[in-house]
């Protein structure tokens, strides 16, 4: 079993109401999540919906969905889209948790990791 993690990690899929690939992605999300959060009590979970939560995204302009950012205390480790398969989100996952350091973002997408870490 992993050793609890220091620090939050959030996991955020960035969808849209209006997006039918987004309705089936949740299941996907949620199932692929769950043994992650077993053993990472610190990992949250969070489906904002772009739209309903605009203050949340900020400037970060979503153009494709579904859109994953992972970030934690050193920053952003993932953003960008996925294809809605779980294998691609269980790879993604697994290399940004892996990741020794944070990536460089754009400054709209590491406002909106800054807002999402102090959720």
């Amino acid at each position: 079993m992993n050793a609890p993690d220091p620090e939050p990690v959030h996991v955020a899929c960035l969808c849209a109401a209006w997006c039918r690939t987004c309705d089936s992605y949740a299941a996907v999300f949620e199932a692929v999540l769950a043994p992650l959060r077993a053993g990472r009590p610190r990992l949250r979970m969070h489906w904002i919906d772009i739209e309903d939560e605009a203050d949340l995204v900020g400037d970060y302009d979503v153009e494709t969905f579904p859109t994953l950012v992972v970030t934690d205390a050193r920053g952003v480790l993932f953003a960008g889209p996925l294809t809605p398969q779980p294998e691609t989100l269980q790879r993604v996952l697994g290399a940004a948790l892996a990741a020794d350091r944070a990536t460089r973002q754009p400054r709209e997408v590491e406002d909106f990791a800054r807002r999402l870490r102090a959720t």
